[in-house]
């Protein structure tokens, strides 16, 4: 039942994304980037994971690349099928190449790095609640990456897609952070 409300929510979700308008998710990119490297958790970390945005996710290219500009180790997700990811680190954005789903992602010869070395991850989501509980693709992948993990976990979000509230199941974890243009929110969990 619960898997029946959350695939007919995505497909919502899907069809709210492609009506948002370019001006709007420009306008949002931006405010998401300045609330990001402006937020201490991520001037203080030395390690972070970072999604590659695709279609139209919150853009994160410039986020890591202002990342990679200050000296910090900066990993993508790397998938193997089983909902097993790696986070794998790269120098440059010109490493990665497409990969499971088409997804850009680092070569299967870059470094790991290990969950408990990130500081900080940025987590993708078709959208989040207020709690920061997040919609995802359905694959599983960051529910199991993300368990008990100690690292600052950030969903970045477009205000307009917020939920008050998402079903959730209980293997769903909620990320300790939501920034959407509009700010930042922080959860005690």
């Amino acid at each position: 039942m619960i898997n029946e409300k959350k695939a007919n929510l995505r497909n919502q979700i899907i069809g709210e994304i492609s009506a948002l308008p370019d001006e709007y998710t420009a306008i949002s990119d931006r405010g998401l980037f300045l609330w990001v490297t402006t937020l201490v958790e991520f001037i203080t970390s030395r390690n972070i994971m970072i999604y590659y945005s695709v279609k139209r996710e919150p853009a994160t290219q410039e986020i890591a690349e202002f990342a990679l500009s200050m000296g910090k180790t900066v990993a993508f997700p790397y998938c193997y099928r089983g909902g097993i990811m790696q986070a794998r680190v790269v120098n440059n954005l010109n490493e990665l190449r497409p990969a499971m789903l088409g997804i850009p992602a680092p070569p299967d010869t870059s470094p790991v790095i290990s969950r408990e070395e990130l500081d900080l991850i940025i987590v993708p989501a078709l959208t989040y609640d207020k709690k920061g509980y997040r919609l995802g693709y359905g694959g599983g992948y960051y529910d199991r990456y993300l368990c008990d993990i100690p690292a600052l976990t950030v969903g970045l979000a477009r205000a307009r897609l917020i939920k008050d509230e998402l079903p959730k199941e209980p293997h769903d974890i909620a990320v300790k952070c939501v920034i959407t243009e509009d700010g930042v929110s922080f959860f005690a969990l």
